[in-house]
């Protein structure tokens, strides 16, 4: 997997709120013209684009703002049962910390950080414009792969 899109309508706070969690910047940049009408199958596009890199190297988050043609809006507290992706989870070294941090930058807890078989720590945070994300703390050497060889 190359990266995962997320359209939003104000990229500064989910920028920080990215970063906040450790990704760092790649780049950023304004596309439009033909190339991309084609592309994405709209008229008229004009979108300013970040990308994100997670701190392994490994992935990234494409952020966008479409400026032209203008954004469809959907529900920002849609729940964590509604079809379509639904959040991105990341590993953290601290899940206390990083949730302190978030909540600084007004992520707000879904549930509760919780144990998994003395595996995990997890939990859900939405953030800027309704971004659901995960975050798993690995407490053990078993992990989740252990759990679905034995599915």
């Amino acid at each position: 997997m190359d990266n995962v899109a997320i359209i939003v309508d104000d990229l500064k706070p989910v920028v920080a709120f990215f970063t906040e969690l450790g990704l760092e910047l790649e780049g950023q940049t304004t596309v439009e013209g033909e190339w991309v009408d084609r592309i994405v199958g709209l008229d008229g596009v004009r979108c300013d684009i970040v990308m994100m890199r997670t701190p392994d190297g490994h992935s990234r988050l494409e952020l966008s703002k479409f400026h032209t043609p203008t954004a469809i809006k959907s529900d920002p507290n849609a729940p964590v049962n509604t079809l379509g992706i639904r959040r991105i989870m990341f590993a953290v070294t601290d899940i206390d910390d990083v949730v302190a941090r978030l909540q600084k930058q007004g992520a707000e807890l879904v549930g509760e950080v919780v144990p998994y078989e003395n595996m995990y720590k997890l939990c859900y945070l939405r953030g800027p414009e309704g971004i659901m994300v995960a975050l798993a703390e690995q407490l053990g050497e078993k992990s989740i792969k252990d759990v679905f060889e034995n599915f």
